[in-house]
């Protein structure tokens, strides 16, 4: 009977999941909008991990944490998801291997180069590691990037926010197969806009992939459509006209979402190098002041430097007639990072910025204002006109006005933007777009709206290398190391199209706690001996109090 009712128990609990999350990062818990998205699911899904074989252990505990979420889904999903593990190439020849290998990169899986410990033997061995994995729908398949998005020389930090941000990539995936209409991402030109290699991997690694896109001539065309979910105005050089601005301020009236990615500056890396180690940053007049001021901010003239900062190649010598070369701090391409929490930038890795400007926001009614992206706690502001040098830094005493923190660069908007035409529009005009577009002009947006405005026109460009032609979004060109630049481009356009519910799941963070070495290694002794004896005293101490207890009783009894 008892054999009978274990089973009957097991048997039972093979059909009801339930248990307590007792964790204080709350990292068994889903998200409930996750929850109800999993739960609708509409058609069968199966997920293809490649995070298998011999790994490190904080690669490991990855593999297990997106087994256990896989489950989770599955469970939520009624059986809709189903989970995989696979090793890349495994029983392939070698040429087969490197087009598999080949086939993963361009589904935005790449490798991570790792040493791992051999089971049989005790050395160590370099092994690929595809830390990703393939979601396939009846709408087709889309790559997951477990650590995209985090400092592969972060070690275990990195991989433990990537951990944090499982649910998110995998719904985030679900939600990219499940689209019934994909959204459209417009490019605006006509303003002097990039539309050389440094927006190859914006535009076929991530507009292409993951949106519709499409090239905006504001000039050839009469009103920017409404059909657009956002407009991306990147790195203008040249003034917008009044008629410019008014096809952009009709656009967000209607509901149209921006991203404003802008230079108020003329500076660049090209300009120092073309003015022989120094340069004057001057004013490039795009005339969006009065327009952006009307939606909540102002970017100012100034140039924003942080110690926090990327490196670049500077000569710091001669030996003979060869100049030396260094690798050195450049306070002008600052690495920064969430400040207030917002879904759109938490657990990112830092963000390569490049002759930022400080922006402020200006108090309105209906609109809040969330800062994205803000400096370290050691930056500064040069005025303009600035003049900008190769050792911009030449004294501790310069190193003492680094005493800014948090400066505001990049900020999300939201509400009911008021037009930045309003009462300065005459009826002639009103009647002519009218006329010209077949609706009335309308001087408040139609319902609330959002919008980011970002204070460097660099962000979101590629560096483009002599040999390997263009890099990815983000990257040091010399040294090779990947920041978040693509990782928060992609929140951003997920969040201003159909994303904004399921992005709520960026915000788990879990914390990491490590012993500390110095510690341990100081106190080791002790704990060694108190868990020996601890072992021993306890059965000691329970067969003394229970020969009392039964002495007592027995002895009371005889009494």
């Amino acid at each position: 009977m008892g054999i009978s009712v274990v089973l009957a128990i097991n048997i039972l609990c093979s059909f009801f999941h339930a248990g307590f999350d007792l964790t204080a990062d709350k990292r068994f818990t889903i998200n409930e909008s996750t929850k109800t998205f999993v739960r609708n699911l509409s058609s069968p899904l199966e997920l293809r991990v490649y995070l298998t074989g011999d790994m490190p252990i904080g690669f490991k505990r990855l593999s297990n944490a997106v087994e256990g979420i896989s489950a989770k889904f599955n469970r939520i999903s009624n059986g809709k998801i189903n989970i995989r593990f696979e090793k890349p190439g495994e029983g392939l020849s070698d040429s087969l291997k490197a087009v598999l290998y080949d086939s993963l990169q361009q589904m935005g899986i790449h490798p991570t180069n790792v040493k791992a410990q051999i089971s049989n033997e005790q050395q160590m061995q370099e092994t690929l590691v595809f830390p990703g994995a393939i979601l396939t729908g009846p709408n087709g398949q889309t790559g997951i990037d477990f650590i995209e998005g985090q400092n592969s020389l972060d070690g275990i930090n990195a991989l433990n926010n990537a951990e944090s941000q499982l649910e998110f990539k995998i719904t985030k995936a679900i939600k990219i197969l499940q689209r019934e209409k994909i959204p459209l991402v417009g490019y605006l030109t006509g303003n002097g806009q990039v539309l050389d290699f440094r927006i190859y991997d914006l535009i076929e690694n991530v507009l292409k992939k993951e949106f519709r896109f499409s090239m905006l001539p504001i000039d050839s065309i009469a009103f920017i459509p409404a059909q657009l979910d956002v407009l991306l105005i990147n790195k203008p050089q040249n003034p917008f006209t009044p008629s410019q601005k008014l096809k952009i301020d009709q656009y967000i009236m209607k509901g149209g979402k921006v991203i404003w990615a802008l230079d108020n500056l003329n500076a660049s890396m090209d300009s120092l190098q073309k003015g022989k180690g120094s340069f004057i940053a001057y004013d490039l007049g795009l005339n969006l002041d009065d327009q952006l001021f009307k939606y909540g901010v102002r970017i100012n003239r100034d140039l924003v430097q942080d110690l926090e900062c990327d490196q670049v190649p500077s000569i710091i010598g001669n030996m003979g007639d060869k100049p030396q070369i260094q690798l050195l701090p450049w306070p002008y391409a600052p690495l920064v990072s969430e400040k207030e929490g917002h879904p759109i930038s938490r657990n990112l890795d830092k963000v390569l910025f490049s002759f930022p400007q400080s922006i402020d926001t200006v108090s309105l009614p209906n609109i809040s204002k969330q800062i994205l992206l803000a400096s370290s706690a050691y930056s500064r502001k040069l005025s303009t006109p600035a003049l900008v040098e190769w050792r911009s830094i030449k004294s501790e005493e310069d190193i003492s006005r680094f005493n800014l923190q948090n400066i505001p660069l990049a900020i999300l908007l939201e509400g009911r933007f008021t037009s930045s035409f309003k009462n300065r529009i005459s009826e002639q005009d009103v009647s002519a777009l009218k006329n010209l577009t077949g609706s009335s002009y309308l001087s408040e947006s139609e319902a609330e709206n959002s919008m980011i405005v970002i204070s460097d026109g660099d962000i979101f460009l590629n560096p483009v290398s002599e040999s390997d032609g263009p890099l990815q979004m983000g990257m040091n060109q010399y040294t090779r190391i990947q920041y978040a630049n693509k990782e928060f481009f992609k929140n951003c356009l997920f969040y201003l199209t159909d994303g904004r519910e399921i992005l709520s799941a960026r915000s788990k963070q879990y914390q990491l706690r490590i012993l500390d070495k110095e510690q341990v290694s100081e106190h080791k002794l002790l704990w060694n001996w108190f868990n020996l004896l601890l072992s021993l005293f306890i059965p000691f101490l329970w067969s003394v109090a229970y020969k009392f207890y039964r002495k007592r009783k027995y002895s009371s009894a005889a009494y």
